[in-house]
């Protein structure tokens, strides 16, 4: 036990002694995890950022008018007025993310439109090929502004009713040919009776009543929505720190894991076996020192990100430390495993840096494993540090309870028998062969 204790304590005092890779291991999963927490929506306080769009109105109409107004009150949308030529170079040189071009007669043509069956005149939409998820978002808030504004126009305005008129007339010398027609003539005939009652009622009223906005037909429902956590709301961060602690954690272990090649190539692990000390001794301190390095890092890591980005333990705290003891325990064999089937230093380290980099994007360190497809999601169970990602997700911002954490320590304490079993049966091999 005091070759064990001293083993280990050698370990802690070159790491710790070894500033660079201190720092590293330290200091590059705060600064990405803040990165890319700040891009997955941080703590949740600040506000989204509005989409920046241009709007082109070649036509005077009221119903246009209105339109743009509209848009450029959505809360969703920042909207410039620009000429054509301007909106189109700023779509292509990146700097907005579309223009909509609304035509020349538009008002008039969609309120035909709408009522007489005409041609549907065509708004056109110029956007960013690279920002292909905007378009569909900038088009569902111009059609509920159309809709809404033409209908009130068409309803309410005068426009409306010199398009009401027209189509009125048409439909009676078309009655006799098509009863359908006529139909379509008495429900037009009643809009019109309503559209001049309500111009007649906004006269009576007289120009010091307060002004009553005639509202269109608009959207018939509305949506709330709620952010489903256990514990307090979704903060970007927890996640981006728990999968930037991961793949950093497992970096320190793959130098663990190269230590014991170094050591083997100048002849220091030779000597060290032909002390009085068993194989199985040496390989516990290197297992215990690179767990209890893993284990202080993690610790580190989130104690950072809740002092300074609001990262709380919402779960259970035991959980926590359960998942987070787990996956040390994951990144000692994993470092062993490295030891004991690499070949040289410089041939193991490319290797494994590559099956880091593949574990930690399949695992869900960069991007959540949620928005992964389907058949993608049930391979990745298979990836230890998909069971650390998760299960420090639900004991962080999820805040689920001690029983959601029993699935990723069982999980990942699997891979960690794993990982040391075929660890110790390579060296086994490996001293038999030299004896």
């Amino acid at each position: 036990m005091t070759a064990l204790i001293a083993l280990v304590r050698k370990d802690l005092i070159l790491f710790l002694g070894n500033r660079r890779a201190l720092l590293l291991n330290l200091l590059m999963p705060i600064m990405l995890g803040a990165f890319f927490g700040y891009l997955f929506g941080g703590s949740g306080v600040s506000k989204n950022a509005r989409i920046e769009i241009a709007v082109v109105a070649q036509d005077s109409s009221e119903t246009t008018r209105k339109i743009v107004s509209g848009l450029k009150t959505d809360t969703a949308l920042n909207v410039v007025e620009m000429p054509l030529a301007q909106a189109q170079e700023k779509v292509l040189n990146g700097k907005l993310s579309a223009a909509i071009v609304i035509p020349s007669g538009f008002g008039d043509a969609a309120g035909a439109a709408l009522f007489g069956g005409k041609e549907k005149p065509a708004i056109a939409v110029y956007y960013d090929p690279s920002q292909s998820a905007v378009l569909a978002m900038v088009k569902g808030m111009l059609t509920q502004h159309v809709m809404q504004n033409v209908s009130a126009e068409m309803f309410s305005g005068a426009g409306g009713q010199k398009i009401m008129d027209q189509s009125i007339a048409e439909l009676e010398k078309a009655a006799a040919n098509d009863p359908r027609s006529a139909e379509l003539q008495e429900f037009l005939k009643s809009v019109r009776t309503f559209q001049t009652r309500n111009v007649a009622a906004q006269h009576a009223e007289g120009a010091s009543a307060p002004a009553q906005a005639q509202g269109g037909l608009s959207m018939p429902f509305v949506t709330t929505d709620q952010a489903m956590s256990s514990g307090p709301k979704y903060n970007g961060y927890a996640h981006a720190f728990a999968g930037m602690a991961v793949q950093f954690i497992l970096f320190m272990g793959i130098d663990a894991g190269i230590g014991v090649l170094l050591a083997q190539r100048q002849g220091l692990w030779n000597r060290l076996l032909a002390s009085p000390i068993t194989l199985h001794t040496v390989l516990a301190a290197r297992a215990l020192s690179s767990a209890l390095i893993a284990f202080g890092l993690l610790l580190f890591i989130f104690v950072v990100a809740g002092i300074f980005f609001e990262v709380q333990i919402a779960g259970s705290v035991l959980g926590f430390l359960g998942v987070g003891l787990c996956f040390a325990l994951v990144t000692a064999n994993f470092g062993l495993l490295i030891a004991a089937f690499g070949k040289t230093p410089e041939a193991a380290r490319g290797m494994a840096t590559f099956a880091t980099l593949i574990m930690v994007m399949l695992g869900g360190a960069w991007v959540p494993s949620f928005l992964f497809p389907q058949w993608l999601q049930s391979v990745t169970v298979a990836v230890p540090t998909r069971w650390a990602v998760d299960g420090l997700d639900a004991m962080t911002w999820r805040g689920l309870s001690l029983d959601a954490a029993w699935g990723p320590m069982l999980a990942q304490l699997g891979f960690a028998l794993l990982f040391g079993g075929l660890a110790l049966w390579k060296f086994g091999r490996q001293g038999s062969g030299n004896a």
